[in-house]
């Protein structure tokens, strides 16, 4: 059985990049309120002729420039996103049109923050069994369409963006994705959640949070994770090369770091940038470090989202000098 290896990353961002200044007077806030509790001092926000597609699109397009394969190689694409061009057809679908890829299969999966997760679980298992030699996975997100910019208690945390990989069969079961588990847990649906839907009262909704329970959540489920995962791989924290978990706030990211122990210098931390953008976050955060990542052996992702859904993966980058 091959392993999947990650063999190119890419993202795109809007054109139009807002800083906590320069939001609207009415939230009543300020550069220093939204940092101090989120570590967020700007985001990206979608343009009316900017969609998740097209985010979605450019990311898998310089994800294939970095990994210098054509997209006819391509047989799978996989897009993680809560807020797609349309309820149908698929994201995946449009990126797969764009791209002008006529072969495989396209398909969105749904599980918001933890999404990009999901999808390369999936990926992972396409490739392992056979049924792809090589997937593209996106996280690609516009948050910015479902806030409600009245209530500054969600509007400040998101932005807009997306995240590429290449995935690509490979015969040493050493490299690649190692490990990737997934995980929900519905009776925190309402923790949460958008107030509208098709089958409820047909309208697309806000974002609504109880923001105190999903910190809690969120650093307890990434710690769980992340301790199951040195588990299961006979690691130890010392051991792991990069920590990449979701960008949502900076403070449930370093309560992490003081509950596991982590060298600081080993957490990538990126949403200063880019806020919180949802299934976009990680393969943004990934793209940060493309220059270097592909030298590290033991690269960690961890995500926590609405669901609630939750997941983790163990990658080895250190595929080049093994070809």
């Amino acid at each position: 059985m091959n392993s999947a290896i990650i063999v190119g990353i890419g993202a795109a961002l809007p054109s139009k990049c807002v800083k906590n200044s320069e939001l609207p007077r009415e939230l009543n806030t300020s550069d220093e309120w939204i940092f101090q509790r989120t570590g967020i001092k700007q985001r990206y926000l979608a343009t009316e002729m900017e969609t998740t597609a097209s985010l979605a699109t450019e990311a898998a397009k310089n994800a294939l420039l970095h990994a210098q394969i054509s997209a006819q190689e391509v047989d799978l694409i996989i897009v993680a996103t809560a807020t797609g061009d349309y309820i149908f057809p698929a994201t995946a679908t449009l990126v797969q049109r764009d791209l002008k890829i006529t072969q495989g299969a396209a398909f969105d999966v749904g599980a918001v923050c933890s999404g990009f997760i999901f999808a390369l679980d999936v990926a992972d298992s396409f490739i392992k069994s056979g049924k792809s030699q090589c997937a593209l996975v996106i996280g690609a997100e516009t948050f910015s369409r479902i806030l409600d910019w009245s209530d500054r208690s969600t509007c400040v945390l998101f932005g807009d963006g997306a995240g590429a990989v290449v995935l690509k069969s490979w015969a040493d079961q050493n490299y690649g994705i190692r490990s990737c588990k997934i995980y929900s847990d519905g009776k925190f649906a309402d923790h949460l959640m958008t107030s509208g839907g098709v089958s409820t009262n047909r309208e697309v909704g806000f974002v609504k949070m109880q923001g105190r329970e999903v910190f809690r959540y969120a650093v307890e489920k990434f710690q769980e994770s992340l301790e199951e995962l040195l588990k299961d791989n006979s690691l130890k924290i010392e051991d792991i090369d990069l920590l990449v978990p979701h960008q949502a706030n900076s403070r449930i990211i370093n309560k992490l770091i003081e509950i596991s122990g982590i060298d600081e210098k080993k957490v990538l931390i990126t949403v200063e940038k880019h806020a919180n953008t949802s299934a976009a976050s990680i393969p943004l955060a990934l793209n940060e470090v493309k220059d270097d990542i592909f030298l590290m052996k033991n690269v960690v992702l961890l995500s926590m989202g609405a669901g609630f859904t939750w997941g983790s993966a163990l990658i080895n980058f250190d595929y080049r000098g093994n070809k």
